[in-house]
């Protein structure tokens, strides 16, 4: 019959979102620029831009999870949606290895920036820095907390896999627990810092990787909550929860790369400095 489906892929109807979330973003970076030049409406354009991509990413995965529950998420659309989230790490993985590559760069060269030489003083940590954060005090706490999140989650998810829905829904409140608590210590660890954002190489690279971590981190706790929502509605089933695997494998990369900012940043960066 002419118009009938002979294969295992989702045709997408036409939909509005992904043009507003592209806008959106567009709005969102040009008020950023604006307001980081302190240049007039800055405020009220990065605003909208927010606004616009709320209200884009609320919208675009409510439609996909409609297709879901309609089962139009067959097979062969799961694995390209794996495909997808893989990618996705992957730039995320390649993001982080950008703050990396910073800090380092200013741990094995302090004297590459000249003009910052009367603040570094040929040493790293910089002679600005009268101390650095104890690695074995809040940071090593949160290091145990993400690695038994990762351990709740996994529960979890075999969990669901074998059935144990209310096992599932335990894990990831414990999850999601833990979420939250590595955010407010590291707030903690923030508001009680010995050194302040910028005005050298190691303050701004601390801030920039440990900070845009925690974003992750908030991130990666509201996906898990979206779960627990759709878990209770009981949108997953054994064999098909691609929603949930994905949020694991966020949380799991959100895992690794605390461990490599523990080692990197706290350990290895600090070494030598007086410890506040």
């Amino acid at each position: 019959m002419a118009g009938a489906k002979n294969h295992d892929y989702h045709i997408l109807p036409t939909d509005i979102w992904p043009f507003i979330m592209s806008m959106s973003a567009l709005v969102f970076t040009s008020g950023m620029v604006l307001y980081m030049h302190e240049m007039p409406y800055g405020h009220f354009v990065t605003g909208l831009g927010v606004a616009g991509l709320i209200a884009a990413f609320f919208s675009w995965f409510s439609n996909i999870t409609k297709e879901a529950q309609a089962g139009d998420h067959t097979p062969v659309v799961q694995l390209h949606l794996r495909y997808a989230m893989i990618l996705f790490i992957a730039s995320e993985v390649m993001f982080f290895v950008g703050w990396f590559w910073a800090f380092f760069d200013f741990a094995l060269f302090p004297n590459a920036l000249e003009q910052y030489a009367d603040v570094v003083g040929g040493q790293f940590p910089p002679k600005a820095i009268e101390a650095v954060m104890d690695p074995f005090g809040l940071p090593l706490l949160n290091t145990l907390i993400l690695l038994c999140s990762g351990t709740t989650l996994t529960w979890s998810h075999h969990s669901l896999i074998h059935g144990d829905r209310d096992s599932a829904k335990t894990g990831l409140w414990l999850t999601i627990a833990l979420g939250v608590l590595f955010s407010f210590i590291q707030a903690y660890e923030y508001m009680h810092a010995p050194f302040g954002f910028g005005g050298n190489t190691y303050s701004s690279a601390f801030y920039m990787a440990t900070g845009f971590h925690g974003f992750h981190v908030i991130i990666g706790t509201i996906f898990l909550i979206v779960c627990l929502v759709r878990l209770n509605k009981g949108h997953f089933t054994p064999r098909q929860h691609f929603g949930f695997e994905a949020a694991a494998w966020y949380w799991h990369f959100v895992d690794v790369v605390w461990l490599f900012l523990f080692v990197t940043v706290y350990i290895w960066g600090g070494w030598g400095a007086a410890i506040h």
